[in-house]
């Protein structure tokens, strides 16, 4: 379980093809003294497991249904990328509860940045856009964000300078694909709600059944 509050930026340093996937390695700095082999580490919101440590580059594999899933396959050497390591009982909890199971991707399709303010548009995929609620949560990236608008088809977000300089938002621009994990709780409710539709609908009989009336 993650918080979606960046740690660090990390850099990819290499990757190479192995059985069901790819092995990535990354620059995790100084996260890599404090990790061990087995643990989880977000790597751009993806929640990945340590298997070689050298120095402070750790090595995660891949497997290919998270390369068709997310942004990690099209990774290549020198590609900056936002980390948090899992969360530890007792530790604060700034941000919302991220799984680290990216649910699909979203295109950057605009940015607005002025002084006053830094808003990114973006178009999730389809398949997303149910779960893209007004003042909700989102994770892009691995970052926690609150969703500011939702328009057809789209989302933004605004971003403040301190997110901007902690992660690698600060060099996103347009076209740009990003990983998105919709918020666990509105995953649920659209999920339960859509599964009292198959059950005959919303009536008053299935919301006393369900315990809401």
């Amino acid at each position: 379980m993650f918080t979606g509050i960046i740690e660090l930026k990390g850099t990819v340093v290499a990757t190479e093809s192995v059985a069901g996937g790819r092995r990535l390695r990354v620059d995790v700095g100084p996260a890599a003294s404090e990790s061990k082999h087995g643990d989880s580490i977000c790597i751009n919101g993806v929640c990945l497991t340590v298997t070689e440590i050298n120095g402070n580059v750790v090595a995660f594999d891949v497997i290919n249904e998270t390369l068709d899933t997310t942004t990690l396959g099209t990774k290549t050497s020198g590609d900056r990328v936002n980390i948090e390591r899992s969360l530890r009982v007792g530790d604060r909890f700034d941000g919302h509860f991220v799984q680290g199971h990216v649910d699909g991707t979203a295109k950057v399709e605009r940015i607005h940045a002025s002084t006053s303010e830094h808003v990114v548009w973006l178009s999730p995929q389809a398949s997303l856009t149910p779960f893209m609620i007004p003042k909700g949560s989102v994770a892009i990236d691995g970052v926690s964000l609150t969703i500011a608008a939702v328009d057809v088809g789209k989302f933004s977000v605004a971003l403040i300078p301190t997110t901007l300089e902690r992660t690698t938002f600060g060099g996103m621009k347009s076209g740009d694909t990003v990983n998105i994990e919709s918020d666990i709780i509105a995953r649920a409710i659209v999920h339960h709600l859509a599964g009292m539709r198959g059950a005959g609908g919303l009536s008053l009989e299935a919301l006393q059944k369900a315990g809401f009336a």
